[in-house]
């Protein structure tokens, strides 16, 4: 962890930037939380250990791990931005859309398909995104909904 974020801080300073604890801050507590987060969750989580760093700060960080390449930007339908680190390899999405649980999956199947499919409309894809939604097992069982055919 220390490495990633001399690295950034590195970034950071050869664009331009100065140094800052708060955004110290931010970025070590949004790296340490793992998972996808909104700047209002983040800057929950960043005022316990600093309580002066506000959602400004929270907010021009994330846009500026953004422009730097370190997380990328998801919305999964409920009108909130949230953010995910570009650290880790390509994953897709499973949505639940009761209790807006997000698991994140691999499968090279679903990879493969989607490079013959490219190759079959001679399309060279830059980037994509897969977004599954449903309902977890936990809320699906409290639901009496038919199944829906994919």
């Amino acid at each position: 962890m220390q490495l990633l974020l001399e690295k950034v801080e590195s970034q950071i300073l050869a664009s331009g930037g100065k140094r800052s604890r708060s955004r110290s801050a931010v970025i070590a507590q949004f790296f340490r939380c793992g998972r996808h987060v909104s700047v209002e969750e983040l800057t929950r989580l960043v005022k316990k250990r600093s309580p002066a760093v506000g959602s400004v700060t929270v907010y021009r960080t994330m846009k500026l791990l953004l422009r730097l390449g370190y997380v990328n930007e998801v919305d999964f339908g409920e009108g909130v931005t949230r953010y995910e680190s570009n650290m880790s390899s390509h994953h897709d999405h499973l949505v639940c859309k009761s209790c807006g649980v997000v698991t994140e999956f691999i499968d090279s199947r679903i990879e493969e398909l989607q490079s013959e499919v490219a190759h079959k409309h001679e399309f060279r894809p830059l980037t994509h995104r897969l977004d599954i939604y449903g309902y977890c097992r936990k809320c699906d069982s409290e639901r009496d909904v038919p199944e829906m055919s994919v």
